[in-house]
């Protein structure tokens, strides 16, 4: 029997790129994505499968776990994002809403309908993929800091709760990662503000570094549990410390 895996927010970045691994690695995957023609062409690519899912949708998330079935190996939660780099004193709090529904609801509601999936493998695995904003905050990342370290809060708790289970609970907790989207989606498309934040950057993490970490987690033996995986570009030492070339 190949093993199965579900990777949300597969349509590009860290979520297409883990998906061509995973399939590399020999799983049949689900690519779950908002966007329908960018998941068809990566299934396409990897001979998986495509099912249009918006994680903050109950409905979406309930036909995924219907398409998925009654036995999953892998669930990659990477749908998400970050709104907007305001202080806190004047963010829009439709950005926070935003965040917290896709990074926070959206992992929670697709990781309670694929559990059953999950615990019926007898060896499953849950990566949440969080972010160093889990873990630190910064200057001007109040929403998504606050989203993530909800996730990572969220993580920490379900592995409390599936002790007894047998599936792991994972977090990866990528720093600087510059993808094609990423920063675009921030800043609403400003592709100027966009480029700024890699500007100087010699050498940040890409898609692939992420991609690779995530596989090998998923391919530790079935009694290892890779709890947090931290993972930054070596010229970044922490959130707001990072190195760059003038």
């Amino acid at each position: 029997m190949s093993r199965l895996a579900v990777v949300t927010g597969a349509s590009s970045g860290i979520g297409a790129e883990t998906a061509r691994q995973l399939a590399a690695a020999g799983y049949e995957v689900v690519c779950a994505a908002r966007r329908s023609d960018r998941i068809d062409a990566v299934a396409a690519e990897i001979g998986g499968r495509a099912v249009p899912c918006d994680v903050t949708s109950a409905d979406d998330v309930a036909r995924l776990a219907s398409a998925v079935g009654g036995r999953l190996d892998v669930l990659v939660n990477n749908a998400g994002g970050a709104l907007g780099l305001a202080p806190a004193a004047a963010t829009d709090v439709a950005d926070w809403r935003g965040m917290y529904e896709s990074n926070v609801m959206g992992t929670l509601q697709v990781t309670q309908a694929l559990l059953p999936a999950l615990v019926a493998s007898g060896a499953g695995t849950i990566v949440n993929v969080g972010s160093i904003a889990g873990h630190v905050a910064y200057e001007g990342g109040s929403g998504y800091v606050a989203a993530k370290h909800a996730v990572a809060a969220l993580t920490a708790t379900l592995r409390l709760e599936l002790v007894d289970q047998p599936v792991r609970v994972e977090e990866i907790a990528p720093g600087m990662v510059r993808t094609e989207e990423f920063a675009l989606t921030r800043f609403a498309g400003d592709q100027e503000r966009a480029d700024a934040v890699y500007a100087g950057v010699s050498e940040p993490l890409v898609a692939q570094d992420i991609a690779e970490a995530i596989v090998w987690m998923v391919q530790r033996p079935a009694h290892v549990n890779i709890d947090l995986l931290v993972i930054k570009p070596r010229v970044q030492a922490a959130p707001h410390k990072v190195h760059r070339e003038s």
